[in-house]
């Protein structure tokens, strides 16, 4: 009795002077060193995304046929990792549990006696739906895994912007043959309208025509190519007259050029030299 009321007051004074509690037990001074008791510190070697990839991990681990699963061993084993995951985590238990109640169940149907069937067809395997339902979710894992390792913004490569400084320099759209082609076809059918259709011999010449072209463009400014062929002259005259323009684009001698698309063209010297060369 005296033993206890001499005790009293060391204990009072170890609880005053205490700076911590580990497992009820006052602590007198803070450890030099990092502390952890053995039993605060878990560490989860396998994290499971459900009861099916738990399932998967099993029959991996023991290295068990997929379409052949002895249900006796798989069975203790998912209730054993089941009964560790509820002792930890209640929550995370009821996904499992279910699945728990439906291996026991393939399990006991597989134990029991098989009543005698009238036909001959084979009974069904409890296992099948199990299968099945495991098969497709490897499958899944699979490709969830080949997606995951493909390239990925903003987890393995950022985009990049760079900012390029261009000159824009206006161009003039070039006139192709079947540009010219079409101005030819609007001047002939203008001749139509302004002269009867005559039919007689003419010598026409080429040269002729050229000469009186560059005649023409000698004031150095644009013309319009309309205003080159003179409807007067009739289909004969005008067809020479086009060859001759033709001939003088070859040769260089004359630069046809227009605005825009679709634009009217205009024709000029191309240059002095060019001019007094072929005169």
């Amino acid at each position: 009795m005296n033993d206890a009321l001499d005790l009293a007051p060391v204990e009072s004074a170890q609880e005053a002077a205490a700076v911590a509690r580990l497992y009820g037990q006052p602590m007198l001074e803070l450890p030099r060193d990092l502390y952890i008791p053995p039993d605060a510190l878990e560490v989860f070697l396998e994290a499971f995304e459900g009861p099916l990839d738990l399932l998967l991990y099993l029959i991996r681990k023991s290295n068990l046929d997929i379409l052949d699963i002895p249900m006796a061993p798989l069975t203790v084993q998912y209730l054993e990792y089941v009964e560790a995951m509820r002792a930890t985590n209640l929550e995370l238990a009821a996904d499992y549990l279910l699945m728990a109640a439906m291996l026991l169940e393939i399990k006991s149907r597989m134990l029991l006696p098989r009543p005698p069937r009238e036909s001959e067809e084979e009974a069904a395997d409890p296992r099948a739906e199990l299968v099945r339902r495991l098969l497709e979710y490897e499958q899944m894992k699979q490709a969830a895994a080949r997606i995951d390792v493909l390239p990925r913004v903003e987890r393995d490569f950022e985009w990049v912007g760079v900012f390029v400084a261009e000159k824009v320099v206006e161009r003039l759209p070039d006139v192709t043959l079947h540009d010219l082609q079409h101005a030819w076809l609007k001047i002939m059918k203008k001749a139509r309208l302004n002269q009867h259709h005559r039919v007689q011999r003419e010598e026409l010449s080429v040269r002729e025509h050229m000469t009186g072209i560059l005649r023409r463009l000698s004031g150095g400014a644009f013309v319009a190519f309309e205003a080159l062929f003179d409807p007067g002259l009739g289909p004969p005259g005008l067809v020479v007259s086009f060859l001759a323009m033709l001939e003088l684009v070859k040769e260089k001698l004359v630069q046809v050029t227009q605005n825009d698309a679709f634009a009217p063209i205009y024709v000029r010297l191309a240059s002095d030299d060019a001019v007094t060369e072929h005169a």
